[in-house]
Order: C-alpha cells, then sequence, then structure tokens
C-alpha cells in the first residue's frame, strides 16, 4: 500500500493500537521475549514519522496493561528499563519534531524513577503541537471507569456536581483521555480480535482494524493499508445512508 492512495482530506484525528505480539515475534526466531519487545521499538519510530507525514494529531500506544503486572517479574524490569531508554534517547527528536508527549493510566505503580521521567518528558515537550502521543502505561479501562465513578460519585455526595446533570460530557471530563478527542481508528496486530480493556469508552464509535502482522513487522506500508481501510468504510453513528450522503 503506497502513501499516494491515502485521502489527505479523510485523515483519522485519533488513531489508537494495541502493539501485540513482540513475544511471538522473538519465538518464532528462537529468541526470547526481550528481543521482541526491543525489536518492536523500530515499529513505533515508524509509525510515528508516518503519522508526521499523514498529519495524524493524535497517536496513543497501548504500552503496557494493568494485566501486564501479572508476567514474569524479570519482563517486567527489562520492559521497565526499556522504556526508560527509550524515552531517555528520544526526547530530543520529541521536541526536534514538535511531539507532545503524555502518558494515561495508573502511573502510581511505575517505579518512582520511571514515573519521575515520564513527568520530565511531559513537562519539557507540553508546548508541541504537531502530534499528541499518548503511552498507556499500567492502564486498564475498566479501571480508568471504576475511577471515574469514584471521583463523580465523590462531588456528588459534596453537592460539587448534581445527579441530574450526570452526562457523557460529564464522564469525559474524569477519563484519564479528558484531553484527547475520541479514538477514530483502532488498530490491533498479531491477529488477535479482542480490545483487551483498552479504551472501552473512547472507541465507542471507532473503526476496528485487525492485522496478522506481528508488531515488530509493522510497518509504514502496514498503517497505510490501515488507514485505507478506514477511508472506504462510511461512518454513519447511528444515522442512516442516505443522512450521511
Amino acid at each position: 500500500m503506497s502513501f499516494e492512495k491515502i485521502d489527505k482530506n479523510n485523515i483519522p484525528h485519533h488513531v489508537a493500537v494495541i502493539m501485540d505480539g513482540n513475544g511471538r515475534w522473538a519465538k518464532k526466531r528462537g529468541m526470547k521475549r526481550e528481543y521482541g519487545h526491543r525489536a518492536g521499538r523500530k515499529s513505533v519510530k515508524k509509525i510515528i514519522e508516518s503519522c508526521l507525514e499523514l498529519g495524524i494529531k493524535n497517536l496513543t500506544l497501548y504500552a503496557f496493561s494493568t494485566e501486564n503486572w501479572n508476567r514474569p517479574k524479570i519482563e517486567i524490569d527489562f520492559l521497565m528499563q526499556l522504556l526508560f531508554l527509550s524515552l531517555k534517547g528520544e526526547l530530543k527528536n520529541l521536541n526536534k519534531n514538535n511531539i507532545k508527549f503524555d502518558t494515561i493510566g495508573n502511573l502510581n505503580r511505575l517505579p518512582k524513577k520511571i514515573g519521575n521521567y515520564l513527568e520530565k518528558v511531559r513537562l519539557e515537550t507540553k508546548k508541541n503541537s504537531k502530534l499528541t502521543l499518548t503511552l498507556a502505561l499500567s492502564y486498564g479501562s475498566r479501571n480508568e471507569i471504576v475511577n471515574v465513578v469514584r471521583e463523580v460519585s465523590d462531588k456528588v455526595k459534596n453537592n460539587i456536581i448534581s445527579s441530574k446533570n450526570i452526562d457523557e460530557t460529564v464522564i469525559n471530563d474524569h477519563l484519564y483521555t479528558r484531553n484527547l478527542p475520541d479514538v477514530d481508528l483502532l488498530i490491533r496486530t498479531s491477529g488477535e480480535k479482542r480490545i483487551s480493556n483498552f479504551l472501552l469508552w473512547q472507541i465507542a464509535y471507532s473503526e476496528l482494524y485487525f492485522t496478522k502482522k506481528l508488531w515488530p513487522d509493522f510497518r509504514k506500508k502496514d498503517l497505510y493499508k490501515a488507514i485505507v481501510s478506514y477511508q472506504n468504510r462510511e461512518r454513519r453513528f447511528g444515522k442512516t445512508s442516505e443522512q450521511i450522503k
């Protein structure tokens, strides 16, 4: 799939990616899972480059879920160190390319060194505006929604919000993603066809795209293919085809 086949007037505002398949990629090559995670960094860089070229304004990557804490400690430690080194090596490029960095998730569970550096990168890139790159870290959508219910309940209890005024806008304002638009296109690699507790509220009207490509093999042409698929769909948001036309 080529760049030229993409309609530049119909680019999704927000693309989210479930980056799946690093472990299987390594296993197929007789290597440890860590090699797959390391190889996946190349795909991250290529997809960020593509988003900049296409004018996609928001990219959210599912980097580490709440369920991932159940993995072997040696793998978790490796992933945390890889995250730290990746950010440290890319901070200069984030600013050079006008990329704003942000995170969503329960960051309190991350090692203090990681949390502090995430905040440093966030602060040093907060004025950038070409692309907002968001990493979902220690993230689970059900946990996010539970937190929203708690926060809104407390505000109702303290007469800050009336229960009669609770609507979608109130819910949105309490989500981790409160500063992001809803997801237009959700991509999942590796052939799995499930959402895995990722942005359940935010993908209510997203177009879903599944590919058998393992994440370390995912490249620009694969993103182009996903976007062309997105552009060939009719997004009705509950209306009829006639109303859209």
